[in-house]
């Protein structure tokens, strides 16, 4: 497993800052999402539906690569790639949506977004990092 640094959890924390998960179809092509994410020490925590193509995707191969970036100038971004694990267990699902709703949707809405989120049909992913690359000041 890579571990992150200080500067890379930080980087990864700011903001309400989407990560572009990508994983392999069946077919070979890829697909690429937007996901909502929190971290958990070095281990990225998102949420998704049982029945989606991105949580199919993982099951057939765990291995899956997160960019974040940052479009501000002078431009950042950190690519991940990692291992997904899953879990359907109740109680740690909703404590991670709860998270994860106060992070995007502020902490007035994080109960709401958790509960609605914390579900049966929904899984929580983790994934484990294995290679990071950070490039940060890319206009400078």
């Amino acid at each position: 497993m890579a571990k992150l640094t200080a500067e890379q959890r930080a980087f990864l924390l700011e903001g309400t800052r989407t990560g572009k998960l990508a994983t392999v179809r069946n077919d070979g092509r890829p697909h690429v999402v937007p996901v909502w994410f929190v971290l958990d020490g070095d281990t990225l925590v998102l949420t998704t539906g049982e029945a989606t193509v991105k949580a199919a995707n993982m099951r057939r191969d765990q291995r899956v690569s997160i960019c974040v970036d940052d479009e501000t100038p002078p431009y950042a971004y950190m690519m991940i790639e990692g291992v997904a694990t899953f879990s359907a267990d109740s109680e740690p699902l909703l404590y991670w949506a709860i998270r994860i709703g106060g992070r995007y949707m502020g902490e007035d809405l994080a109960e709401a977004y958790g509960k609605r989120n914390g579900v049966p049909g929904e899984l929580l992913v983790r994934v484990m990092p294995t290679r990071v690359v950070f490039e940060k000041n890319i206009a400078s």
